[in-house]
């Protein structure tokens, strides 16, 4: 059973902020052993959905206010814990940051801007490709849209 809560920067207590970034770290720069620059000062105007399980962070998002990377709003730093893979967890994440997305934003078109080898993962829960293929800290990247 996965706990879902959506919080502002300001309302993530120091525990919650740390998993956060424990999680985006292990998985970002050392799994997919890709050297950038996590902080980058977005974290302060988005709003942060985290699924937890058994007090443990499996699952996170960040929901960026249009303006801010995009014209749009949009959904980043989407990661599941090595340990959570496979359960469906990405799935239900996805669903829940775009109902999350849609209550804190509006109903508007929401952009992505995914790795390339989860395109089809994300086609499948509507979100259509949005301009050509991109390098992202040495990692391909594709724009996409949920209209």
């Amino acid at each position: 059973m996965i706990t879902w809560i959506c919080r502002a920067f300001a309302e993530l207590s120091n525990d919650e902020l740390y998993a956060v970034l424990r999680l985006r770290s292990e998985i970002f720069v050392v799994e997919q052993n890709c050297v950038f620059l996590d902080a980058d000062n977005k974290d302060q105007a988005s709003h942060h959905l985290m699924g937890w399980q058994q007090n443990i962070l499996v699952a996170y998002t960040r929901l960026v206010p249009p303006g801010i990377v995009y014209a749009e709003p949009s959904i980043g730093r989407v990661v599941t814990a090595i340990t959570a893979r496979g359960s469906g967890i990405g799935r239900q994440l996805m669903q829940q940051s775009i109902v999350a997305c849609r209550e804190l934003f509006g109903e508007r078109p929401i952009r992505i801007g995914a790795q390339l080898y989860l395109k089809e993962f994300y086609g499948s829960l509507g979100f259509v490709p949005s301009g050509g293929i991109y390098p992202e800290d040495g990692i391909p990247h594709i724009q996409m849209l949920l209209s």
